[in-house]
């Protein structure tokens, strides 16, 4: 039988990634806060006070319940990571994968709430995984990424 392992196409290695911590943190603990919240409230109700609620109202309640939980999750796994031939962007809303030629500028001044990604068409990206608020792990983080991007052909 042949080795199927040789068969799979591997994931490409990481050389560096970096996440914040207390973005993590907080999100996680604000996760865990509205679920029991939430189940609080909706078990503390009496029976009949619930059973005024329509299917409708029930699905709208969750529907924005998973809403918030999502963007939460969303936040919490914020990343930037390297690869040999790409940085891996993701944030909230949208992830970004650019070639490192396409990389002109890595800046994050004092002041700055993020770091920003300046691409080879003059566009800004924020990439929200090295944060102010992560104070000097997130400083040493952008000089790291900066000394990655460079060896990497990183304009």
């Amino acid at each position: 039988m042949p080795d199927l392992t040789l068969m799979t196409p591997r994931a490409p290695k990481a050389l560096w990634s970096f996440h914040p911590r207390i973005v993590a943190l907080m999100t996680t603990v604000m996760g865990l806060s509205l679920i029991a919240v939430f189940g609080v409230i909706w078990f503390r109700l009496s029976a009949e006070s619930r059973d005024t609620f329509t299917w409708f109202q029930r699905l709208t309640l969750l529907a924005f319940f998973g809403v918030i939980l999502w963007l939460l999750y969303r936040m919490a796994t914020v990343r930037v990571t390297a690869y040999d031939d790409a940085l891996s962007i993701r944030n909230v809303f949208k992830s970004y994968r650019m070639q490192w030629t396409d990389v002109k500028a890595l800046r994050f001044n004092a002041g700055d709430p993020w770091l920003q990604l300046f691409d080879a068409d003059g566009n800004r990206v924020g990439v929200l995984a090295v944060q102010a608020s992560e104070g000097a792990r997130a400083s040493r983080a952008a000089k790291e990424l900066a000394a990655v991007a460079r060896a990497h052909g990183a304009g």
